[in-house]
């Protein structure tokens, strides 16, 4: 494939000075290039520019262009700044999921104002994709897909491909129905039928087997598991009487997933889901995305300024103590935020559910006493070390003072390990996103309870000496 070697306009000035000042070389050098690299430019334009720029390309790549992932997030502003009529036209060519898609994202008064403008057949499609959440098969599926009669025959069905393909989204398989009850009978990929016999019904082309398919409330990562499991390009979306909705692609299903992983990543560092670009957020949206959990977690932090006053006697008594805080906190927070980022996933993708916990648990709890095991014996190590090369003097009973430090480490990992692997499933029980459970969540529930632990060892182990 020889891709374009014309430059991507990178700023306003450009963009506006290349359409004004030579309209063809505008159309040569933009309207030559992918729609994405093109949507990437107009990124970079205010919403009324951006507009004048799709205007002037050519009507199929404008399309192509507005149905770039790319353009999600810019996608209405960009609309509501063209002229009706060749927003109507553009919108109506759009692929009916995109177009969902935007609708989405305009205001009310918006949506009022341009609705009017599509065909009949549009705003049936919107009317249908909009009753659904945008993160289930019906929110994200097309209703550009082709079905045929299992009467009907692989000749025939050629033939309507090539009429009707231009205004299809995909037709990486043909959906045969029963022509009685237009429920779903068999799926025909196009390999199949461009080897079938052009007189065999379309019932009897290709191998028979389970048609699978999902429901309209069937969550995106449900739909993506099915299209990565069974290596398919696009999975039907049918209703209660199996009557197809319409299918989502794996390519739709990509977007999805791209989109549920940046939000999960920015929950485990204890930020609210972003619902546009870093670059683009204005800041009054960065400070609202993450004041709320800022907020939670310094209230949280409160706990451990708490512990620390209730056992001020015994750190009046033994400093060295603190010397330690430390690293007894920081290790808790680690094996707690190891342990939650491994269950989020292994429920993410299914590998364990809900009712597994005990089995985690199970798991959990002789890996945190190994683990907190080794690093005890790393740091008695290293406070023998550093008395003996007399680094630092830890005072008469060091060997009691680094004892406590190693007892203090197997319970603190232990622990984190066990609170980290169940509060997803805890939350998970409760109805919200276990992606919740970030790491500055189970650190800070890890600090409050690390430094208890650490106190009541140093009691026991202490008792009699220094304390």
């Amino acid at each position: 494939m020889t891709l374009p070697t014309a430059p991507v306009p990178e700023t306003t000035p450009e963009l506006l000075y290349l359409l004004s000042a030579d309209p063809d070389e505008f159309a040569d050098v933009v309207g030559a290039l992918p729609p994405a690299d093109i949507a990437d430019a107009l990124r970079r334009l205010p919403p009324e520019p951006a507009s004048k720029v799709l205007a002037a390309l050519p009507f199929d790549v404008a399309v192509s262009v507005l149905d770039a992932p790319e353009l999600e997030y810019d996608r209405a502003g960009i609309v509501c700044k063209l002229g009706l009529p060749d927003a109507g036209r553009l919108i109506d060519a759009m692929s009916a999921d995109q177009q969902a898609d935007l609708f989405r994202d305009l205001e009310p008064e918006d949506r009022e104002r341009l609705l009017p403008l599509l065909n009949p057949h549009t705003r049936r499609g919107l009317t249908l994709l909009l009753q659904y959440e945008p993160d289930t098969a019906g929110g994200m599926m097309t209703t550009e897909f082709l079905t045929v009669a299992t009467t009907a025959t692989a000749g025939e069905t050629m033939e309507l491909i090539k009429r009707v393909s231009r205004n299809k989204e995909t037709v990486y398989a043909i959906y045969v129905t029963d022509p009685a009850t237009q429920a779903l009978a068999h799926v025909v990929s196009l390999r199949e039928l461009l080897v079938a016999d052009p007189a065999t019904p379309m019932g009897n082309v290709g191998t028979t087997r389970t048609v699978l398919s999902v429901r309209p409330h069937t969550d995106r990562e449900d739909v993506a598991r099915l299209i990565s499991k069974y290596n398919l390009l696009a999975a039907p979306v049918v209703d209660r009487d199996r009557k197809v909705l319409g299918i989502v692609t794996v390519d739709d299903v990509l977007d999805a997933l791209v989109r549920e992983g940046t939000e999960d990543v920015q929950k485990f560092g204890g930020v609210a889901a972003f619902d546009e670009p870093y670059t683009e957020m204005s800041f009054g949206a960065m400070i609202r995305k993450r004041a709320g959990w800022l907020c939670v977690l310094f209230l949280s932090e409160m706990l451990t300024a708490t512990a620390m006053q209730h056992f001020e006697g015994e750190l009046a008594r033994a400093v060295v103590l603190t010397l330690f805080i430390p690293l007894i906190m920081s290790s808790g927070g680690n094996s707690g935020s190891q342990a939650t980022s491994l269950i989020i996933r292994a429920l993410a993708i299914r590998e364990v559910a809900v009712r597994d916990w005990w089995r985690v648990a199970l798991r959990e709890l002789p890996s945190g006493l190994v683990l907190g095991a080794i690093l005890g014996v790393i740091g008695v190590a290293r406070i023998a070390l550093w008395q003996s090369l007399h680094l630092y003097n830890y005072g008469p009973h060091w060997p009691l003072v680094a004892l406590t430090v190693g007892f203090a480490l197997v319970g603190v990992v232990t622990f984190g390990s066990l609170a980290g692997s169940m509060l997803p499933f805890a939350l998970k029980r409760l109805g919200f996103d276990p992606a919740s459970a970030s790491a500055p969540f189970v650190a800070t529930l890890v600090d409050v309870t690390g430094l208890m632990i650490y106190f009541t060892v140093a009691l026991v182990v202490l008792h009699g000496t220094l304390l």
